[in-house]
């Protein structure tokens, strides 16, 4: 219980009373009469509200929501008392959420039941608790203020933004994948699956024409084939110290996620299977699956993985994938390498090339391409620019090793890595290789 302002003013007035009346002696009176009604006041109002239910309150929020938007959540307040409430409410939001408009003053009739909708926005992926609702409740003559702590907990997944992911899910449903950037390339009618039989069409080559077919329909058949299907595409996601950089679009860490999950709704369609496995701090293992809801189920394992502040061992990821893994699969190793892991991570490559086709992702910071593209205009900005050439003339021999030991490397910003990967599974799945 906490007194208000309006005490103070009523003490204020009372002592002014007071003072005049020393030169005023018929104010005795008015000020005695005063004072009674003031503390009277005072003990009545702190009784009434010291003895008033207090307000149940309980929260609407989703179960999940994604990283990056606002999200509502809506509390609802119930109001006990035969006394109309004037409340005061805050809730206790995760400290890594932006609230909006909160706290926020609420009047409660009798009875009453009154809801408040605010918004949240998540600035990582996780577990979200709600702890609970504070509310200062005001008394009926204003005199005093009750502060109250309601232990309501309530739980939300933060996953990654699906949004984006849906947006790219739904191009892929309707075959509009080239509006993304995506290349559908040709198939080399040798290798791959076959499919169906139909009739032929301009373009068609002479290999794809079933003879046998053609005599017994007495017209040209050919032969449509499909990428092979029933293959493994499997994950490696460093969620080291090296993914915890941010630039404008996010962590590079969010951004490999959404890269996973959408090759991972791509490959599903294409019937292949996709797993997962995490490292660098963060482990996880999610083997090979296929099925409609592999997205629902890896966002599900997942969507609470942050980048570490350990460094990734990629040999020792390697020796720790060979033997989850034991058939060949497409491993794809998203990551952001310096010159120091090179010998790690060829080392590595070379092993997982045994069994495996592996593509190696390597993200590389915003800043260095835009250090490149600036004007140099003096000496400080001179030496900037040879130094981030020769880093990238360093980082671009590291990766003709990697090549060197069969894998194939993009060398890419974190924003370019949804269609690349992609486009290299397309080009994978067409070569016949895997």
């Amino acid at each position: 219980m906490t007194p208000t302002l309006r005490i103070l003013y009523l003490g204020a007035a009372l002592v002014a009373l007071a003072l005049f009346s020393v030169y005023l002696p018929w104010l005795e009176v008015v000020r005695n009469m005063a004072a009674v009604l003031l503390f009277g006041g005072l003990l009545l109002d702190y009784l009434l509200l010291r003895s008033a239910a207090v307000p149940e309150v309980s929260r609407d929020i989703r179960g999940s929501i994604p990283v990056g938007v606002w999200s509502s959540v809506t509390l609802e307040i119930r109001n006990l008392s035969e006394r109309t409430k004037s409340l005061v409410v805050h809730d206790h939001h995760p400290a890594n959420f932006i609230p909006e408009d909160m706290p926020r003053v609420i009047e409660l009739p009798p009875n009453q039941v009154g809801r408040l909708t605010y918004r949240v926005r998540p600035r990582s992926r996780g577990d979200g608790v709600f702890a609970g609702v504070d509310l200062l409740i005001g008394s009926s003559m204003g005199l005093w203020q009750r502060k109250c702590h309601l232990s309501v907990e309530s739980r939300t997944q933060v996953f990654p933004n699906f949004r984006a992911i849906s947006h790219y899910a739904l191009l892929a449903t309707d075959n509009r994948l080239s509006q993304i950037g995506v290349k559908h390339r040709q198939r080399r009618g040798k290798g791959n699956d076959f499919h169906q039989l139909r009739e032929y069409r301009a373009g068609d080559s002479l290999r794809q024409i079933d003879w046998r077919a053609a005599s017994r329909y007495r017209k040209l058949i050919s032969k449509e084939y499909q990428d092979e299907r029933d293959q493994q595409i499997l994950f490696m996601l460093d969620c080291g110290r090296r993914m915890r950089h941010a630039e404008e679009q996010g962590q590079h860490l969010d951004q490999a996620l959404n890269a996973v999950l959408l090759l991972s709704y791509v490959a599903a369609g294409q019937g292949d299977a996709v797993g997962l496995l995490a490292f660098g701090g963060a482990r996880r293992w999610y083997p090979p699956t296929k099925g409609g809801d592999v997205v629902r189920r890896l966002v599900s394992q997942t969507y609470d993985i942050e980048a570490t502040t350990e460094a990734a061992d990629y040999l020792e990821a390697a020796r720790e994938l060979m033997p989850l893994q034991r058939r060949r699969a497409l491993v794809v190793l998203i990551t952001n390498t310096r010159d120091e892991d090179s010998e790690d991570l060829v080392a590595a490559v070379r092993l997982l090339s045994r069994r495996h086709l592996v593509v190696v992702a390597d993200l590389r910071e915003e800043v260095l391409d835009k250090i490149l593209q600036r004007p140099v205009g003096d000496f400080s900005g001179a030496l900037r620019f040879h130094g981030v050439h020769d880093y990238l003339e360093n980082r671009s021999r590291n990766h003709e090793m990697l090549r060197h030991q069969g894998a194939f490397t993009l060398d890419l910003l974190a924003p370019q890595l949804p269609v690349a990967l992609v486009n290299q599974y397309f080009m994978v799945k067409a070569s016949g290789r895997l």
